[in-house]
């Protein structure tokens, strides 16, 4: 892995870090959603720190370059977020449709009692 990407990797993943820290001190950003990207940040300095590692993993995966290694590697993460992300908007779809329809319900029987008396 060349020079200029490690030292890419590294200034990006510490200016990476430095936005999600300012974003969690803003309250813009929940701490259970950027403990991720804080360890997707730390798995990239590392990466970029000790250059051996994705060399050796690109040699036990069979990949021919660990410059491909690292972008799989990015792009295996990302996309593993991406799905736990749907499932999150999913579940939170399905209790908003639920919220509404027990709001619309519930003014509904107001209506009614009130529409009695």
């Amino acid at each position: 892995m060349s020079l200029a990407l490690r030292l890419a990797l590294f200034i990006g993943s510490l200016f990476f870090t430095y936005y999600i820290l300012l974003r969690i001190r803003k309250s813009r950003m929940q701490i259970e959603d950027s403990i991720f990207w804080i360890l997707f940040s730390a798995a990239l300095i590392i990466v970029s720190v000790f250059p051996k590692l994705p060399q050796m993993a690109a040699q036990i995966l069979g990949i021919q370059s660990p410059v491909n290694f690292v972008y799989l590697f990015i792009l295996f993460i990302l996309l593993v977020n991406q799905f736990a992300m749907t499932i999150k908007i999913s579940h939170l779809e399905t209790r908003q449709k639920k919220l509404i329809q027990q709001i619309a319900l519930d003014n509904n029987k107001h209506r009614s009692n009130t529409g009695r008396n």
